[in-house]
């Protein structure tokens, strides 16, 4: 059974980890604020622009573009996983684990893996056909990196070397909820029904300027790099807001033992000072006798 002097001990070291859990919910919290304002401006603008896209494509005839078109290989994808840098994030990392493995058992095609933070990589790397892990100067991407990112994972599909290029990363729902998931970047996808869909909404034809092709030639490299950056925002918020509420977990945690232990100290510390007291009153009782 502990004794005072330990559960002093105790207390004091639950303290100092209560100090800490407390800094880093704070810094998360202000962090998520910051990614969370900058993935619910850029996802409407994201999905707008692939609407965009989508819907051009599907109405001009006789246009292709490298970046809409199957490359024929259906053997080999490229799958980039975005995952943290640190733990301590509750269950992020883990749950995208879980996702990624669940879709690599369900594939069919070889998968060559690309890596954003090291978490998930240190998981499966030994698993997997890894590629890339790559690196910025900061802990978190630019739009400028990540254009780097999009062009070098591009030029494998368009040179032929895989058939698809995905992405794996957690959705972000809000502060204590994400979804991880799988999603397609090349070729982007216009099934024959969508086609047909568009059409029927749009009978009629628009007016272009400059011409449709040098819009979409323009437009359709942005949807893919956008898509893939959107993404990274998504990672970045539900990283921030796992990792926020996994230290208000542990603020409580704390609170609680640190209530539990000061408790059972005063029991013993009162239990101590009893016995003094009933010594003390049975030697004067045995001096009176």
């Amino acid at each position: 059974m502990a004794n005072i002097k330990d559960l002093k001990k105790k207390i004091k070291s639950t303290k100092g980890t209560l100090k800490i859990t407390s800094a880093m919910k704070l810094v998360s919290a202000a962090k998520l604020a910051k990614a969370q304002a900058a993935i619910q401006s850029s996802r409407p603008y994201a999905s707008e622009l692939e609407l965009t896209i989508k819907t051009i494509s599907a109405l001009v005839e006789n246009y292709s573009h490298q970046y809409l078109e199957e490359n024929g290989n259906d053997q080999m994808e490229a799958l980039l996983i975005i995952s943290a840098n640190k733990g301590l994030c509750g269950g992020y990392n883990a749950q995208l684990t879980k996702e990624v493995r669940r879709y690599l058992a369900a594939t069919e095609k070889q998968v060559k893996v690309f890596f954003i933070g090291k978490k998930v990589r240190e998981i499966i790397r030994n698993e997997v056909n890894e590629g890339k892990f790559y690196t910025f100067d900061k802990v978190e991407p630019t739009f400028i990196e990540m254009e780097d990112v999009a062009q070098e994972l591009a030029g494998l599909f368009t040179s032929g070397e895989v058939g698809s290029v995905k992405v794996a990363y957690n959705q972000f729902n809000s502060a204590i909820s994400f979804t991880p998931m799988v999603k397609q970047l090349l070729p982007i996808a216009l099934d024959l029904k969508e086609k047909q869909e568009l059409e029927e909404k749009y009978p009629f034809d628009f007016k272009y300027e400059p011409t449709p092709k040098e819009i979409l030639d323009t437009l359709v490299p942005e949807t893919f790099l956008t898509s893939l950056y959107t993404s990274l925002l998504d990672g970045v918020a539900a990283e921030h807001g796992s990792r926020m509420a996994a230290m208000d977990n542990a603020v409580s945690n704390c609170k609680d033992a640190i209530k539990s232990q000061t408790i059972k100290m005063n029991k013993l510390r009162q239990a101590a000072i009893t016995t003094e007291l009933i010594e003390v009153v049975s030697g004067a009782e045995s001096l009176n006798s």
